[in-house]
């Protein structure tokens, strides 16, 4: 399926009060192959750690549905840190190969080129070619904030070349 614009979204949800429909700011730069994304959330929150992360992209990111496989969208709250890069080259290969739809992250990245070969969507802050420590810290499938954003598991996140928004459901 497509991933509907978000500008259309935003059009059609501008005057949304409830909370269910949210923007994130323009803040997050292209690093995957692919532009357009969307799918399910599953949260990560973790501090300069990427042990979650790497848990996360390693395992299955999709379901599969009577109406279709639909790929999930793995959103990092990592606390809008620049110091260390919490996906690389070899994560990104994972989540590629695990079906996974896309990766968000308020934190940074680092093998730019390697990510912009991978079919896969990936949005971060910046790259810094620090990596992280191990210290097998953070948590899981929880609400997060991404500056300043509620993501809630479950959630439904839509990029694109014009920015990301995200929905309490799927939206058309």
């Amino acid at each position: 399926m497509p991933t509907p614009a978000t500008c259309d979204l935003c059009d059609a949800h501008k005057n949304d009060g409830s909370g269910q429909f949210r923007v994130l700011p323009p803040v997050f730069r292209d690093y995957g192959a692919e532009r357009r994304f969307h799918g399910p959330v599953v949260t990560v929150k973790c501090f300069e750690d990427n042990s979650l992360v790497k848990a996360a992209v390693d395992s299955i990111g999709y379901e599969d549905t009577p109406e279709g496989r639909i790929a999930k969208v793995l959103v990092v709250d990592g606390g809008g840190s620049l110091r260390r890069a919490l996906l690389g080259g070899n994560l990104g290969a994972a989540a590629a190969r695990n079906g996974w739809a896309g990766v968000v992250i308020d934190g940074c990245v680092r093998d730019v080129a390697e990510l912009a070969g991978h079919k896969v969507g990936i949005r971060a802050l910046a790259s810094m070619p620090l990596p992280t420590e191990k210290r097998n810290e953070g948590q899981r499938d929880i609400a997060v904030t991404l500056q300043g954003v509620w993501v809630r598991p479950g959630d439904w996140l839509y990029a694109d070349e014009d920015g990301i928004v995200v929905s309490a459901g799927p939206l058309g």
